[in-house]
């Protein structure tokens, strides 16, 4: 079974050499991530994750109309956030980049807080659906009559839209709210990273959900990797990047994140609480990168065999789509896509464009 192999770049201040240890060439720019995606285009990924951040790093959607014209087959996974742009300026920005792109953007819903405002889970929630379904509307090119609590607008569909049609939505969260927005309005859903049996339990869960609207979902596991020769040399690794990280500074980092109480981060807690002493949740599941980072906070640890058996594991359940990182991110990039892609059927889980 094939699959979609993306890589992240680090657009929100989040690369080191040592976790919680900052590294000023290392901290997000222009130039540092533009290295890192053209290395991910030239290592074979197949999507570029550009996450969304507000105190640290650089903007995704700036960053992705520069970068989109230096690529030439990757896709670009731009994240952005509802309730930040007004729809019909979203829906033309995201069309702009999408011809910028030659047809290869697909979109990763964001529904965490915006800066400066306080709105609880739920209410958050319903304006992400509305957005979403407006959205889609003027990306497939369809006229707008939509009123609702966050969205009041008659509109005809802009003349510039994406040539086929509105770009996939990679949407993810785990509270309910979140999970009947997935159900209803997203095409890929996304998890942080999960026990096998953590996963099986979502995408069951999902997949009931999404058949009682009439619709089918695929879905994506969002991870670290840290992929070396031998198993003691990967676990050697993880300890590593730990190795000068202060408690105290761990946590500063975690509470940079507007989401910091959210279910998925209820969760990344509960893998850290349960596992080993080593910070393994399962074998090859290592949590420790939660202790110096909000969102997705474990890694795939191992070596190219482990890590090749640990994504199929995740295959297996019904996982399409890998979205990976790895410190720092070029190095670690390019150990996976010399060690391990090459062993993996994979292609974009939405081909958009020429490949």
């Amino acid at each position: 079974m094939g699959c979609e192999i993306s890589w992240f770049a680090a657009l929100c201040d989040d690369d080191y050499e040592f976790l919680g240890l900052p590294d000023r060439a290392l901290l997000s720019s222009w130039e540092h991530c533009r290295t890192i995606a053209l290395a991910a285009e030239a290592g074979g990924y197949d999507n570029l994750l550009l996450p969304s951040g507000y105190a640290m790093g650089i903007d995704p959607v700036s960053f992705a109309g520069g970068i989109a014209p230096l690529l030439r087959h990757m896709q670009l996974l731009v994240a952005v956030r509802m309730g930040e742009m007004w729809p019909p300026q979203l829906a033309r920005q995201i069309a702009t980049l999408d011809q910028m792109a030659g047809g290869r953007l697909t979109v990763n819903i964001i529904s965490s807080g915006l800066p400066g405002q306080k709105l609880d889970s739920v209410t958050r929630y319903r304006r992400t659906l509305e957005i979403m379904s407006v959205l889609r509307d003027l990306l497939d090119g369809k006229p707008v009559d939509f009123h609702g609590e966050f969205v009041d607008l008659t509109l005809e569909p802009p003349r510039l839209r994406p040539t086929g049609g509105c770009p996939p939505f990679y949407f993810g969260g785990l509270s309910e709210p979140a999970r009947e927005v997935g159900a209803q309005a997203a095409d890929v859903f996304l998890m942080w990273p999960d026990t096998v049996p953590g996963v099986r339990a979502v995408i069951t869960d999902m997949r009931a959900r999404a058949a009682r609207y009439g619709r089918e979902l695929r879905f994506g596991y969002r991870a670290h990797v840290i992929v070396r020769s031998t198993e003691a040399e990967a676990q050697a690794a993880a300890r590593r990047l730990l190795s000068r990280l202060d408690a105290e500074a761990g946590e500063r980092i975690r509470r940079r994140s507007l989401d910091t109480s959210s279910a998925g981060n209820a969760r990344q807690r509960e893998l850290r609480d349960t596992a080993n002493a080593e910070g393994y949740a399962e074998p090859g599941l290592w949590t420790g990168i939660g202790r110096a980072r909000s969102g997705a906070g474990a890694a795939i640890v191992g070596d190219p065999d482990q890590v090749l058996a640990k994504l199929r594991a995740y295959q297996a359940l019904g996982i399409e789509a890998f979205i990976l990182s790895g410190y720092p991110h070029v190095a670690e990039g390019d150990l996976f896509a010399r060690h391990v892609l090459p062993y993996l059927d994979h292609a974009a889980l939405f081909p958009r464009g020429p490949r």
